[in-house]
């Protein structure tokens, strides 16, 4: 099975300049429909530049015209004709041109707003900075952190759209599992009107509940014979 290259700046095309709905571009692109979504709202992917599959070759046009026509349909990824070299990764932070440098803080800035659970060691690997950087941008006590603004850093050409998507994924697969949140609820009726709660009321008798309010009929009517 063919596998799509530039998943997320793929999607970012589709949502520009097609119709499709959400749910065919996150199955096209192998995205979640509220990451496609988010897309759309501009809360994901920001600056990100789209890649036109077709141009891409990797979808027909009748292809994408067949899937606006009908929102049930899914398209289907054709094998890319370019064969991309196994990448080499090396350990230690990338090299980066003295031209580029200058565009790290912003990368840096645009990776921690937009992929939070990117680890100091992949932002290393990815624009090739350091430590320190990275922790001065997210303290805000960069000395230029008036001027930053959250650029990508494939835009930017620091890093590829393959080693950004590498990354991304790796963190998704070690991040556990949510713990859904089941709220506050009340304590069920057998655990509050147990025999051994404390504030349970004694049993009442009903036969001298009757009793004293008997006697209590007769007082009156002998304060009335008075």
């Amino acid at each position: 099975m063919a596998t799509l290259l530039m998943s997320k700046a793929t999607a970012v095309w589709l949502v520009e300049n097609t119709t499709l709905t959400f749910d065919q571009i996150a199955e096209f692109c192998t995205l979640h429909p509220l990451e496609v979504q988010g897309i759309a709202d501009g809360d994901v992917a920001t600056g990100m530049r789209g890649l036109d599959p077709i141009q891409a070759g990797q979808l027909t046009r009748e292809e994408l015209e067949k899937a606006e026509k009908d929102s049930n349909y899914r398209m289907k990824v054709l094998e890319s004709k370019v064969r991309l070299p196994e990448l080499k990764r090396t350990k230690g932070p990338r090299y980066t041109p003295v031209s580029k440098r200058q565009d790290r803080p912003n990368a840096i800035q645009w990776l921690l707003k937009n992929h939070p659970e990117l680890k100091d060691a992949q932002i290393i690997r990815l624009v090739g900075t350091t430590k320190s950087t990275i922790q001065s941008v997210r303290e805000r006590s960069h000395w230029n952190s008036t001027n930053l603004q959250p650029l990508d850093p494939v835009t930017l050409g620091l890093c590829s759209q393959i080693d950004l998507d590498f990354e991304v994924n790796r963190s998704s697969k070690d991040r556990p599992a949510p713990v859904p949140d089941m709220g506050q609820t009340l304590l069920p009726a057998e655990v509050t009107t147990a025999e051994d709660a404390p504030e349970r009321k004694p049993n009442l008798d009903v036969d001298t509940v009757f009793a004293k309010l008997k006697s209590l009929k007769r007082d009156d009517a002998d304060e009335d014979k008075i």
